[in-house]
Formats: C-alpha cells, sequence, structure tokens
C-alpha cells in the first residue's frame, strides 16, 4: 500500500499511473488542500518511492491559483518526446465554483511546464494558438453555472484518449436539463487542432448518479468500456457498447471494486490494462487515511464482462511455501463434540465438519504477510468461511464468511473492545463486501492475500475483495463452518516478503521518446 501522505491532516487523493521504461510513475493529488500533484516511480507496482512534486497551484491571479484536481499524463501525439498533462483547476476568484481542464508539458516527465494562459478572463474558452484558454463547461451540452443546489459546475478528472486518428477528451460533466442530482455524465471533447478542444455532446448520461467521476476508455477485441466511480456507493463501475457513439449498456454487476476503492485510472504497462485507484476507509470522510493498494490486472471474461486480478509482482515476493506438512496439526477453535477435521494424505486435502453450531479450524503457523490458495468445496446448505490473524484465546480476528450459494463475500473484524463496564463488548465491524455469479458446484479456487494492512481475496483469480485494514497484524489462518462440510483440497501458504522502499538507483525519468503504444491502449499519443 503506498501511503506516503496517510495522517490525520494529510492524505493522498485521485491517482493516474504511467508506465515507460520499465518504471510505474504515480501522479496523485494531496487533500484536503489540493495544493501540488504528488508524484512518485516504482518498478513493481508495490515499491514505491517519493520524488519532486510535478505541479503547484498557480501564481496569485492565475486560473489554477486555488486547487489542483484529478489530472492525467500521456504521450503527446503532435511531438515525439513530449508528454502532456490534462489536469483540473479551480481560482480563487470564483471560490472554486467552476472547474477547468489546463494542459502542462514534459520531456522526462519529472519536469512540467504549464501551458499560458492567453486570456485575460476565466471564461470558457477553446485553446486555438500556441497558448491554452483554460477549457470549461459550456452550454448548450453542459451546465454552465452550478444548478441551484450545488456548490459547483462539474467539468473534471480528464482522460485524453484516442479513437480512429482523432484525440478526445473525457471528462467528469453535468447535462444542463433534468433533475439536478441525475445530470452526471461522461463529456467529451474533441481535439480539433494541436491542444485545441472542441466541446461535443456527451458520451454517455446514464440519468442516474450526481457526477461519474474520473472516467476512462478501454477497448477489447472492439468492444469498449467506460469506467467511472460513482461517489454515492463509492464504488468504480463500468459500462461497455460495440461503439464509442453508444449506446452504452450495463451487465448484472457492472461493479469492478467494492466499496472503498474509489477514482479508478486504467493505465498499461508491458502486460495489457491495470486498474489503480485510492482506498479510503471511511466512505463518508474521504479525506482523511487514504492508500493506494496494488494495482489490478483488467481482463475480459468469455461473456463480455470485465474483471479485475491481482498483479503478478507478488509472485516476485513469495520467500517460501508452507503445505499441509508445516500447516499441521490442525486445531478446532471451540470444544464441540459435533465438528471434526480429517485429512486425506491421498489428495491432500482438509475435511472439516460442523453437524452443529459454529466451528473454526485454524492452522498451526501463526502468519503476518502471506498469500493462501486452495480449492474450497461446500457439502450441504450450511455455512461456512475463512478465518485469518485469528487468536486462539479470545477468537479474536477477521472474519471472512462466504455465501457460497448466493454468491457473497463479507469481510468483518470480531473483537473485543476492552472497555471496563461496557454495555458492548463485542466489536463488530463490517469492512468490505462483494458479489460474483453462483455455480451449482459449489467448488471454487480461492485466494486470499494479506500484506501489512492490505487484504485481497478472489475466487477463481477475480478479485472481489480489495482494502486496507490495521485491527489484527498477524495470528492463525483457518476455515470455519456452521452445519456443513468443508473440503479445503491441497491447501498452500505462501510467506510474503514486506514490501520496503526502493533503493536510489531507481530511474527517475527518460528524454527518450515514449514507446509505441499498443493498438488497444486508448491513451496512445501515436
Amino acid at each position: 500500500m503506498y501511503n506516503s501522505f496517510v495522517s490525520q491532516f494529510k492524505t493522498m487523493g485521485d491517482v493516474d499511473v504511467l508506465w515507460h521504461d520499465g518504471v510505474y510513475h504515480l501522479f496523485h493529488l494531496v487533500l484536503p488542500n489540493h495544493d501540488f500533484i504528488a508524484h512518485a516511480v516504482s518498478k513493481d507496482g508495490l515499491n514505491w518511492k517519493r520524488i519532486e512534486n510535478a505541479l503547484f497551484i498557480g501564481d496569485p491571479g492565475n486560473w489554477d491559483d486555488y486547487m489542483l484536481w484529478t489530472m492525467h499524463v500521456s504521450p503527446d501525439p503532435h511531438e515525439r518526446g513530449w508528454w502532456r498533462m490534462f489536469y483540473t483547476g479551480l481560482s480563487l476568484e470564483d471560490q472554486g465554483s467552476l472547474q477547468r481542464i489546463g494542459i502542462a508539458r514534459s520531456r522526462d516527465l519529472i519536469h512540467w511546464e504549464k501551458f499560458k494562459d492567453s486570456s485575460n478572463a476565466k471564461s470558457a474558452g477553446v485553446p486555438c494558438d500556441s497558448n491554452y484558454v483554460p477549457l470549461c463547461s459550456t452550454w448548450p451540452h453542459y451546465e454552465q453555472k452550478p444548478a441551484a443546489d450545488h456548490a459547483w459546475v462539474s467539468f473534471r478528472d480528464p482522460y485524453f484518449f484516442q479513437h480512429e486518428g482523432e484525440g478526445y477528451l473525457a471528462m467528469a460533466a453535468r447535462v444542463p436539463d433534468g433533475p439536478s442530482i441525475r445530470r452526471g455524465c461522461v463529456g467529451l471533447a474533441k481535439e480539433t487542432s494541436p491542444h485545441c478542444f472542441e466541446l461535443v455532446e456527451p458520451l454517455h448520461h446514464p440519468g442516474q448518479y450526481d457526477d461519474i467521476e474520473v472516467p476512462n476508455i478501454l477497448k477489447f477485441d472492439g468492444r469498449y468500456y467506460l469506467i467511472g466511480s460513482i461517489r454515492e456507493d463509492a464504488k468504480i463501475r463500468y459500462w461497455h457498447s460495440t461503439s464509442l457513439e453508444g449506446p452504452w449498456g450495463n451487465y448484472y454487476d457492472n461493479v469492478l471494486l467494492a466499496g472503498g476503492n474509489y477514482a479508478g485510472r486504467v493505465s498499461w504497462d508491458d502486460r495489457g490494462p491495470l486498474l489503480w485507484n485510492f482506498y479510503t476507509p471511511d466512505a463518508e470522510v474521504r479525506n482523511r487515511k487514504n492508500l493506494m493498494p496494488p494495482p489490478k490486472r483488467i481482463v475480459q471474461l468469455d461473456d463480455g464482462r470485465l474483471a479485475v486480478r491481482s498483479i503478478e509482482a507478488f509472485d516476485d515476493i513469495v520467500e517460501s511455501t508452507f503445505t499441509h506438512r508445516e500447516l499441521n496439526p490442525i486445531a478446532s477453535l471451540y470444544n464441540q463434540f459435533e465438528s471434526q477435521v480429517a485429512f486425506d494424505d491421498g489428495t491432500e486435502s482438509y475435511e472439516v465438519v460442523s453437524s452443529g453450531g459454529f466451528q473454526g479450524f485454524l492452522f498451526s503457523p501463526v502468519f503476518k504477510g502471506f498469500r493462501l490458495k486452495t480449492k474450497l468445496r461446500l457439502s450441504g446448505l450450511g455455512k461456512c468461511g475463512l478465518l485469518f490473524r485469528i487468536d486462539p484465546e479470545s477468537s479474536d480476528g477477521y472474519h471472512l464468511s462466504l455465501d457460497l450459494i448466493k454468491g457473497v463475500a463479507q469481510l468483518r473484524a470480531w473483537g473485543h473492545r476492552n472497555e471496563p463496564d461496557s454495555e458492548q463488548a463485542f466489536k463488530y465491524q463490517r469492512l468490505q463486501a462483494a458479489y460474483w455469479r453462483n455455480t451449482d458446484d459449489l467448488e471454487f479456487d480461492i485466494t486470499l492475500l494479506c500484506l501489512n494492512t492490505y487484504i485481497e481475496f478472489a475466487i477463481d483469480d477475480n478479485v472481489l475483495l480489495s482494502l486496507s485494514d490495521e485491527t489484527f497484524p498477524e495470528g492463525h489462518l483457518g476455515v470455519y463452518v456452521e452445519s456443513a462440510k468443508v473440503v479445503l483440497e491441497n491447501p498452500v501458504v505462501e510467506i510474503l516478503h514486506t514490501p520496503e522502499h526502493p533503493t536510489d538507483d531507481l530511474p527517475m525519468g527518460s528524454r527518450d521518446a515514449p514507446p509505441v503504444p499498443r493498438p488497444n491502449d486508448p491513451t496512445s499519443g501515436q
């Protein structure tokens, strides 16, 4: 987890990541002041090093002298070897009620220079010369002044992409008509000449949301995907279409990452698209203690739906592997005669049964950073789940409920409040929930990963849960059943090396020309 600014007073916000010459470049906001865009670099997406900040708010009187909001970096399609950063700016003159989009350029991804504002007024405009008039929301396609019940005009989170040889900017915007809390859309501007954009009709207006934040465009095998974040439930969602013009459809479940994961941003490396975001433990207060979890690999499933999978870099930090020889003996959490555990040497599988109430079964070792891989099979109509970082004396720890019949995963932190004379000694904290499409055989490949405060859970390689929680740092790992039988087939626990800060020999940037992009990379400037 990247947490350079995690504190009660300052934290990270929206992110953008660009991969170049084997290095991931992370650009992110800093909340709550929004006064600069920070920059960090990494070779693997796990270990990060802060370097000099990329951009600062403008001098007094400039159009961006109040705050800087979400940005996007991509190759400049008009001059090889250069990069463009589109970013959101707010001015003190109008107290941030109008959001505008500006441009900065760089040859090395480190040193950035803003385009000069060629207008004296802070009004809508189209950049049509070597300087730049900041782009902002205008009629007839978008709101030009705040709705009566809104503090600002939404026009932010730019994302540059190319389609059929033309350049476009997508952004979080709002249509000018209709119920005010349902006007959120993905706005669109077309690049008519170098650095010159003209607003066109919205890319997508679902008629459901106040805003669609941090939009992204992705293309797989001729199908387009529009990814955005929804403030109402703090989730990352997506839509799909056979053409950029739409219509944009929904699958029965269009959530890419569960609640708490926000401001998803797509980037590309040499293996394909990645989804980055920041995680906030409190959806109501999103400017405290935010962190960036490891990215997820985006894949297209056979039926056209998208899924996210664990990044390959975790394979490189496996230090050792525990099989049943190191995991045994397995012990019951409670003394109940209705439960039992058996091990089959032939299949290297554990069979755990509880015909009555709740029973947990814990492997012998204590784990901190680990990755569990096993095939889990349920018999009966009872309940089951995983236990991890458990204290067997108190039973405090994480309980991951798996409703394999309905397809629901719910993670909870269970423990004691340790408050004298408390009427509620039991601490029960719901951390995250996610859903998947059920199958009839009730057999799944599962992966549970814990590294420092980061927790990730996947079924059949598809990541469902991704979050950070610091309640329990270590403990035993196991499974629980209630009125059912569960088989864990060939469980393996990999011990993970704790990420550290990268060394100083990490390359900071290059003046070499950007690489030739892949055909499916819509941010391509080539």
